[in-house]
């Protein structure tokens, strides 16, 4: 790209962050805490309210007993219900911008245009924008959460030299090493001690996601010792953190309160496998749809058209997604909402492909901005169809 064609790209990228970060602000407000937003402003076992810390320690107690296991995602849920309304819809912008950056790093993009594909790429192709990021509820429980699933993927994945990111010429990004045994980054000061919260978090999030990039982060350490790396105290303790918070996250006794008062519970064996089944079916073909066919798209032009190595990175996002979307086989409930972080893997993955298109193709640069543009926009048309509702110029 020429001097002038960049600085017009980041000149119309700014706009369009800025318009896409307004909406998003407006619509938040216009949403009030609402159905579980309400409920979750209580202690749960008494109807009342929450008035401070020690009342969410007692409420998730009784919840983790009596209705579910996620104790981590409602804790944050009612610290931000405590902290009021405004506060509440500020937090949910800074989240969307963190997870925005989080997809960058773990799609190896410093770039501004990669950070506005990536928010624009969540509201756009999110199969239920408004549950997953707009209610409360369902902001802590993915828009949060997701946060904190990719900062921990990240940290292993960036330890795993990847021989899909060569540059034209054959050399590494700056971010790698040429012989191929080192991390790319350098280590990260406190890793050691900071990990196994983090790792904690990721795991006791949700029954899909925890295990999923637990799996990963055990992949990238089997990997590490298949090629005689040194396996780090950090990567082990992390890993172990994750299983424990996933272990008590699904063993959780209201887990099962909670099932059975699904009705699918009550059907035969053969019945519920084709209930579930058709389950995956619709998160496939229905959620997870308008993301793998963006998917496939960069699929499609980076290893069929140009010839690119996805590299093994990629190669265990994508699994790491498999993995969050079939784990809903064995769950009798699986909520559109519940797609948010398996799409956020996917636009990692379609991030990093883009990239490496453009490392050898910049006559791309447009095209692709403008594909990204499109789907923002699209995130945009559905907040501003709400806002037009809810205002009464759409009667």
């Amino acid at each position: 790209m020429t001097e002038k064609s960049r600085k017009i790209m980041w000149i119309a990228t700014a706009v369009m962050t800025m318009a896409l970060f307004l909406v998003m602000f407006v619509t938040h407000r216009e949403i009030p805490f609402m159905m579980d937003d309400l409920w979750y402003s209580t202690i749960l076992s008494d109807d009342t309210p929450v008035t401070s810390v020690s009342d969410i320690v007692k409420s998730q107690i009784w919840h983790y007993n009596n209705w579910g296991g996620r104790s981590m995602t409602h804790s944050i849920l009612q610290l931000t219900l405590l902290s009021g309304e405004l506060a509440a819809d500020i937090m949910n912008i800074v989240f969307t911008a963190l997870l925005g950056g989080t997809i960058c790093l773990l799609s190896g993009h410093r770039r501004f245009p990669a950070f506005f594909a990536g928010v624009g790429m969540v509201l756009g192709l999110n199969a239920n924008w408004r549950m997953s990021m707009f209610w409360q509820a369902g902001a802590a429980n993915y828009l949060y959460i997701t946060v904190f699933i990719l900062l921990f993927a990240w940290c292993y994945l960036r330890e795993l030299p990847d021989e899909g990111s060569l540059l034209p010429g054959g050399s590494l990004p700056g971010n790698s090493l040429s012989d191929g045994k080192a991390p790319q980054g350098g280590h990260l000061p406190g890793i050691t001690l900071w990990i196994i919260p983090l790792g904690i978090l990721a795991g006791w999030s949700n029954e899909n996601m925890g295990p999923a990039v637990w799996v990963l982060s055990l992949a990238v350490i089997l990997l590490s010792i298949r090629e005689g790396r040194k396996t780090r105290l950090w990567m082990a303790l992390g890993n172990l953190a994750c299983l424990a918070g996933s272990v008590l996250c699904i063993i959780a006794p209201g887990n099962a309160v909670r099932s059975a008062q699904v009705k699918e519970e009550q059907y035969g064996t053969l019945w519920r496998i084709f209930l579930r089944s058709y389950g995956e079916c619709k998160g496939a073909m229905e959620y997870l749809f308008p993301v793998l066919l963006v998917l496939g798209f960069v699929l499609f032009v980076s290893k069929c058209v140009l010839k690119q190595c996805i590299g093994r990175r990629n190669a265990l996002l994508l699994a790491c997604a498999l993995l969050s979307w079939g784990a809903f086989f064995l769950s009798p409930h699986y909520p559109d909402r519940a797609s948010f972080g398996t799409m956020a893997l996917c636009v990692c993955v379609i991030l990093s492909l883009a990239g490496r298109i453009l490392r050898q193709r910049q006559d791309l640069a447009w095209p692709l901005w403008g594909g990204a543009v499109l789907i923002s926009l699209r995130g945009m048309y559905f907040c501003g169809e709400y806002l037009s509702i809810l205002w009464g110029w759409i009667r």
